[in-house]
């Protein structure tokens, strides 16, 4: 699981996307692609705030990565880029709490004539090492895991209980089958007794 990118958008008047404040973490991509990869996400991210309506979320596949995107209904938008294996629910988690705290932090008075890429967001950064890990950055994906491994262990565990009882059952069956035995043993050796007896 890899999230590439935050970015916080505005949706403008005329439907045309805004970056107010991206980050990229870009150290997985060849250093000579990194500048042509950095271009493709700031593309992306203003497509798709600009064809996602307003007050709607939407989350779209392209190649091995998925892109998740909000656009509130103040036209605040949130963009997250990951690859295929990455939560849905905790990358629009992810977006929630970034467009919350970025509207806390810079007024919507201000939005517009914020220059591109250049609004005040310095926990970008930190929430893209943060929630790298979903499991770790997000607590309904922790106890989800944990739930997982209990699962996983239980099967195990019923598993063996079955293989136990299938061994069980074999010696159930055998022991049933050295009970007939034992009865025929008993049988034959009080006919033989019959006939040898001393006086």
């Amino acid at each position: 699981m890899k999230l590439y990118s935050i970015a916080v958008l505005l949706k403008t008047p005329e439907g045309k996307g805004k970056i107010l404040a991206s980050q990229n973490e870009l150290a997985s991509f060849g250093y000579f692609q990194r500048a042509t990869v950095a271009e493709f996400m700031t593309f992306t991210n203003k497509i798709l705030v600009e064809r996602t309506a307003t007050s709607s979320r939407a989350s779209v596949k392209e190649q091995e990565y998925i892109c998740h995107v909000y656009v509130r209904s103040d036209n605040l938008s949130g963009v997250v880029i990951a690859d295929h294996e990455y939560p849905q629910r905790v990358a629009h988690t992810l977006i929630n709490k970034v467009l919350e705290e970025f509207s806390e932090k810079c007024p919507q008075a201000q939005w517009s004539s914020v220059k591109e890429n250049e609004a005040p967001v310095p926990q970008l950064k930190d929430y893209l090492q943060k929630y790298q890990n979903p499991k770790e950055a997000d607590a309904m994906s922790k106890i989800q895991s944990e739930l997982d491994e209990t699962k996983i262990i239980l099967h195990n565990t019923i598993e063996a209980v079955l293989q136990r009882g299938e061994k069980l059952d074999d010696l159930v069956e055998k022991s049933e089958g050295l009970s007939m035995q034992s009865k025929t043993f008993y049988k034959t050796a009080k006919k033989t007794n019959r006939c040898c007896v001393i006086l």
